[in-house]
């Protein structure tokens, strides 16, 4: 391990816009290009657009410690042309290694996959890896994390979170890991409707939040208040067996869910009209096709902007992902020409807030300038991919901020875990650490 991914390690550092990959294990392998994602793929988002603008100068040296680590010669810093701060803030302080790509104001613009072919013109393999085609990616809080551990050996105990919508003050919040959904839902002065509904994450990828005492983990990116009868909840509480049902009765094989799928559209083979079409005759068809389902990036663009009868072909590829991963099945199709249209299928984000039905919450939600102190946090052990953290306190121990708490297991992928705030512990379960101060 290089000495950059040792102190990445020893931090806890994790994929901030996505599933929590540890960044110490991209920054073990080899690429020929770094990217940083600053697209911020989801509506309504408002993270990394600020914190670029605001702490340019800790991405730029995040940027070229993943550089150095990984041995890439290129920087690509890739952002929307929309987010004018940060383009002022940055310009002036790249290197010569590093450049901006500015990209359209489309969905999904952030996912990995879209954002290299964006960047780069390299088209990731399905089933492969951004590591296949030379490339290394990180999105923008990972890396200022990156020049944190790095530079001051300081581990993540804090994350930036937008709450918006339906509320009375949209703002974005720094808040220790574990604080409480509800205590940043009060700090934008609670809901501005009756019986809210809230989602965590964005509005096309995000999950329905049950309830508001769950903590901010690392991966928190968002929480967007709803009416309860919005179409994004309702969305949201649909069964898997209603999903499923519906694809079976109203499907007109329109293919528009193939035509706008991202990862069809750059020449992967998944085509979704064929895979609820496969449903629809008890699984008879192209078993290459049905194992494409492997390969869906669950981006909703099927069910949330093409399918015009409610189908979600998204949620038929996760039932079939299901059944194919506990056969320990893996899809293994060639790359394919891209759609010659692909750039222009991509969906506007103006488009995409109407059809959604929340364009009147398209508005700025201002960074706030103090760190949110709770009395108590809920620190999950597992808030990563890989193996869960192994508790190493134990109740009525003293913590410090910055403490480590949670150990990664001996040859396990994991992330170490630390104290967000000065405290005593007051439980430890195999699911969590509780601090009180």
């Amino acid at each position: 391990m290089n000495d950059i991914s040792a102190k990445v390690k020893a931090a806890g550092v994790v994929g901030g816009g996505g599933a929590g990959f540890p960044t110490h294990a991209k920054l073990e392998g080899k690429a020929e290009i770094f990217i940083v994602n600053g697209a911020e793929c989801e509506p309504l988002l408002r993270v990394d657009q600020q914190l670029m603008a605001q702490h340019a100068e800790e991405l730029v040296r995040g940027l070229r410690y993943g550089m150095e680590a990984t041995g890439a010669k290129e920087g690509i810093i890739a952002l929307k042309a929309k987010y004018k701060p940060a383009i002022a803030a940055l310009e002036p302080i790249l290197p010569s290694n590093v450049r901006l790509h500015y990209l359209k104001d489309v969905y999904p613009a952030g996912d990995e996959v879209i954002t290299i072919w964006m960047a780069t013109g390299r088209r990731v393999p399905p089933a492969k890896r951004p590591g296949d085609v030379g490339v290394a990616v990180n999105n923008v809080m990972t890396l200022i994390n990156v020049a944190r551990a790095v530079d001051d050996g300081a581990p993540v105990i804090l994350r930036p979170v937008t709450v918006t919508g339906a509320v009375k003050t949209p703002i974005t919040v720094s808040v220790p890991v574990g604080t409480p959904m509800a205590e940043l839902v009060a700090l934008a002065g609670g809901p501005s409707i009756p019986n809210a509904a809230y989602v965590g994450g964005g509005p096309m990828m995000g999950h329905l939040l049950h309830d508001l005492a769950e903590p901010v983990t690392k991966t928190t990116s968002a929480i967007i208040a709803l009416p309860e009868d919005h179409i994004v909840v309702r969305r949201h509480r649909q069964s898997m067996q209603s999903v499923l049902r519906i694809a079976k009765t109203t499907c007109e094989q329109c293919l528009l869910c193939t035509e706008l799928c991202p990862r069809h559209l750059i020449g992967h083979e998944l085509p979704p009209h064929l895979i609820v079409r496969s449903l629809n005759y008890n699984h008879v068809g192209n078993p290459s096709t049905l194992l494409s389902a492997l390969t869906c990036s669950e981006c909703a663009v099927c069910e949330a902007y093409a399918c015009p009868v409610d189908i979600s072909p998204m949620r038929v590829n996760m039932a079939l992902k299901a059944q194919m991963r506990e056969q320990g099945l893996k899809y293994e199709g060639e790359l394919r020409p891209a759609d010659p249209m692909a750039e222009y299928r991509l969906v506007p984000i103006t488009r995409l807030l109407h059809k959604l039905a929340i364009y009147q919450y398209s508005v700025p939600a201002p960074m706030l300038p103090e760190v949110h102190q709770p009395a108590q946090v809920v620190i999950k052990l597992q808030q990563h991919i890989g193996a869960p953290s192994v508790a190493v306190v134990k109740v009525g121990d003293k913590v410090v901020q910055g403490q480590l708490i949670g150990e990664i297991p001996e040859g396990s992928l994991g992330a170490r875990i630390h104290a967000s705030i000065d405290g005593t512990v007051v439980e430890v379960t195999s699911a969590a650490v509780t601090l009180r101060r």
